[in-house]
């Protein structure tokens, strides 16, 4: 399971004045605060009624992902950046409300491979029928619905316009939560390789993209497997790579420009590199142990060295001065080494880029 925390959205549907949902969301939000500190989850309340959505008014399809409107913009924003959904929605007339069905409408990409789950409330039926309703749209999708749901008959659930905590519906809700969690995390590697900026890798379904400050545990346990080899070869425990803490890769991570090779949701590769001058100096080149020698450094490092900046001349990268491997490596890839002043037990080697 990945070691990210998740996004879920609590989407509260009717908009109808005196309107049962907001006590429900806020009911639903607070019996899974503590199951969501445990689970590395943030809920995040948003009430459809609250984003002005007009019925889609949007030119374009919205598998285009052409937005003219800031209201289609700000939805897609708030839903790309989520990792799941509970619903949280009445019955109308056999369905779902017109504002969910609408706000699902609007958008297209940013909804894929994201689990969702339902919490419905009605009378008769307590709002199940809705949910059979919504499932049928949201596959349409590539929604991911879950088997768990959590259906209040008002009757027996609310008094005085509020829930009533009882053990069987928090315990209900705290299952949805559950099977939420896992089948966002299983998803996870299908809604990177869909994200834009994210390229087909050398691998059969792998893909690269850059990596970012939450990446940090994946690039800590990926340094401390492919440096134990580097500490060896030198006869030294000094190798940076070896001892940094997940903070200390977070913040390197926010400044330099890193990329990862990653396949089913497992951190295969990377090589980070930044500007200093008119050099472009790359560095934390490695491939996990048990898939060297198939080229994939080789195509690291030509994939971040395609991303030098304008004006930088030539690329710099140090390594262990008895690494052989690496060093064999760099030069048949047209770095030679060069004097340097920099630390003990350290080679230097250039290579000048073409502009």
């Amino acid at each position: 399971m990945s070691t990210k925390s998740l996004r879920v959205l609590v989407l509260v549907c009717s908009n109808r004045p005196g309107a049962l949902g907001p006590a429900v969301g806020e009911w639903l939000v607070g019996a899974l605060a503590p199951d969501a500190v445990k689970l590395g989850v943030e809920l995040v309340p948003v009430a459809l009624g609250d984003l002005d959505l007009p019925f889609l008014d949007e030119e374009e399809h919205p598998a285009a992902g052409v937005y003219q409107h800031e209201h289609t913009r700000r939805w897609s924003a708030i839903v790309d950046a989520a990792d799941g959904f509970v619903v949280v929605t009445p019955e109308y007339n056999y369905g779902m409300p017109a504002t969910l069905k609408n706000a699902l409408d609007y958008l297209h990409r940013e909804w894929a491979w994201k689990p969702i789950g339902f919490v419905s409330y009605g009378n008769t039926s307590a709002g199940t029928r809705a949910v059979q309703h919504a499932k049928q749209v949201v596959t349409t999708l590539r929604l991911v619905p879950l088997g768990s749901t959590v259906a209040i008959r008002l009757r027996d659930a609310v008094e005085d316009g509020r829930v009533r905590p009882t053990p069987a519906l928090v315990g209900t809700a705290r299952g949805v939560l559950d099977e939420l969690v896992r089948v966002a995390h299983a998803l996870r590697p299908l809604r990177e390789r869909g994200r834009p900026g994210t390229t087909p890798g050398p691998l059969a379904g792998s893909y690269v993209r850059r990596l970012t400050p939450d990446d940090a545990p994946e690039v800590t346990v990926l340094q401390r497997c492919c440096w134990v080899d580097e500490a060896l070869a030198n006869d030294t425990l000094a190798v940076p790579a070896l001892h940094e803490s997940p903070q200390q890769i977070r913040d390197w991570l926010a400044t330099w420009h890193a990329m990862g090779l990653w396949r089913d949701g497992r951190l295969l590769g990377m090589a980070r590199a930044r500007r200093i001058g008119t050099d472009w100096q790359v560095g934390r080149l490695c491939v996990a142990p048990d898939l060297r020698g198939q080229g994939l450094g080789r195509w690291l490092l030509r994939t971040v060295e395609s991303a030098a900046e304008p004006n930088c001349s030539q690329a710099v990268l140090f390594t262990g001065a008895q690494s052989r491997r690496n060093i064999a490596l760099y030069e048949s890839e047209g770095y030679r080494a060069v004097p340097h002043s920099g630390a003990d037990g350290a080679a230097c080697l250039m290579k000048n880029l073409v502009l």
